[in-house]
């Protein structure tokens, strides 16, 4: 699941990060592959925001970059909060688009016991919140590297709230 840092990354149209194991036209995580493997990819790009890993830090969780299987470390972008359909413009030609929540699993354990836990929470509500980062898909590639600029592009309203993909 642990996915190595490194100094640039490409993002392929249509399959998603080239090398990782989740690229593709169609699922390519387990439990989906199970239930129907013609299903399409709506997880080829996986974002934690750094955020996430200072707040589990804080509560002494030792996660390092890349570590939950994430392919792109954001910083000071909301990701839970994008709608979905929002084109991310990364570096100097890759785009994605988001198209839902990641939902955690617990191979999330396997890293730290209690882990999994720690990356769901819930709202004033009692509605389970997903913080283990975002999906997107590939919509035109290229190369990109840490420090690049992510510029978000909302999609036409209504917007629609991000769902576990």
């Amino acid at each position: 699941m642990s996915k190595p840092v490194r100094p640039a990354i490409t993002l392929v149209k249509g399959l998603g990060v080239e090398g990782d194991a989740h690229a593709g036209v169609t699922v390519k995580h387990r439990s989906r592959v199970r239930r129907d493997p013609s299903q399409p990819n709506l997880r080829q790009v996986h974002l934690i925001h750094r955020e996430l890993n200072e707040e589990l830090s804080q509560a002494g969780f030792e996660v390092h970059p890349g570590q939950m299987g994430e392919n792109i470390l954001t910083e000071g972008i909301d990701l839970l909060s994008l709608p979905t359909n929002t084109v991310l413009r990364i570096g100097e030609s890759a785009a994605i688009k988001v198209t839902g929540l990641r939902n955690p699993c617990l191979q999330l354990d396997g890293l730290e016991p209690g882990l999994m836990e720690a990356v769901l929470d819930r709202d004033e509500a009692g509605n389970l919140v997903r913080k283990a980062g975002i999906m997107a898909t590939v919509i035109h590639g290229g190369e990109i590297k840490p420090g690049d600029q992510i510029v978000s592009e909302l999609p036409r309203e209504p917007f629609h709230l991000l769902e576990p993909v």
